[in-house]
């Protein structure tokens, strides 16, 4: 049987898929190219992340694919209902990178409540000669504990972020139309769990009650966050989009940024990646990423080794 990881896999997952008897190539061929690769080498298992697509044309040209895989959440780059309907199986690892996810966001959060993004940029400029200048500037910071967190999407991602929160010592509300309440687990590090119980309300709720704001929603056709949205929050809220680009209107945001009704905001995906609008990224009200909210070593190594037990189960 023969894999290839298009977009790479951690060694802890090549290691897996060769004990299992598998050969794995983690060549990247081009989309373009794609078709013929799989053909000429017989391919069983396509492995991709966000940057290679599968899309029906590859599907209906590619009868040795047995196995489509994505290392991660979001599948939005494949055609996954078609592939099934072709007999094809299609996995994915939606609880490998979700604690990575939400450490970016917290990381992004703490920055922007301490304006770490910005003087990062300016005491190497002016640190030398306008120390106090700077100080001044930046000394107005917030603390996090005791601020409420209001979680859009309140899925695996959601509620890991959820998780860090009350670490923190925030409180968490959150909206999801598709689920009324869940149980998170605390677990520390000397063995002892404490439960907390979340009750889900409407999304109007989340953000009038919100210091914090994290998307943590699938794409979806109209914004998430729109005008009507940043008129519900809070004057001064903060907001992180770790989710999907396009499930905020990026617009709407440098508008919200520049009226004050949003003190800094955190990105790490945009409506036009990889190339995002030079607005965004000269704008010193955001912190941004250039969209590696999974891209932790750990989650990496999760995601290998849960595609590889997924594949040899299927396929054994």
């Amino acid at each position: 049987m023969k894999v290839l990881a298009n977009d790479g896999i951690s060694q802890s997952g090549i290691d897996a898929l060769e004990k299992g008897g598998y050969e794995v190539s983690t060549t990247t061929v081009a989309q373009e190219q794609l078709i013929n690769y799989i053909n000429e080498n017989k391919i069983d298992v396509l492995l991709v992340r966000s940057a290679t697509t599968v899309r029906k044309n590859l599907i209906d040209a590619c009868p040795t694919l047995k196995v489509i895989g994505r290392g991660g959440v979001g599948m939005d780059n494949i055609d996954v209902e078609y592939a099934k309907e072709q007999g094809k199986k299609v996995i994915n690892t939606p609880a490998a990178s979700s604690h990575s996810v939400a450490e970016l966001v917290f990381g992004h959060f703490y920055g922007i409540a301490r304006f770490l993004h910005n003087s990062n940029r300016e005491m190497p400029l002016e640190g030398d000669k306008n120390f106090k200048g700077l100080k001044k500037a930046y000394a107005k910071g917030i603390e996090l504990k005791g601020k409420t967190l209001g979680v859009l999407g309140f899925g695996r991602i959601g509620q890991a972020t959820a998780k860090v929160a009350l670490g923190a010592g925030m409180k968490v509300v959150a909206f999801d139309p598709f689920l009324e309440n869940a149980n998170l687990a605390l677990e520390f590090f000397d063995g002892q769990k404490v439960n907390f119980e979340i009750k889900t309300m409407s999304k109007e709720d989340v953000l009038k009650q919100a210091d914090f704001v994290t998307l943590h929603v699938p794409a979806q056709k109209d914004y998430v966050i729109d005008e009507a949205e940043f008129n519900m929050m809070k004057n001064g809220v903060i907001l992180a989009n770790a989710a999907r680009g396009g499930v905020l209107n990026e617009v709407a945001l440098v508008k919200a940024i520049e009226s004050g009704k949003v003190a800094g905001a955190a990105l790490d995906v945009f409506e036009k990646e990889p190339k995002p609008e030079i607005q965004l990224l000269m704008n010193s009200g955001l912190s941004l990423t250039p969209h590696i909210g999974a891209a932790t070593n750990e989650a990496q190594d999760r995601i290998g080794a849960e595609l590889a037990a997924q594949i040899i189960s299927i396929l054994g």
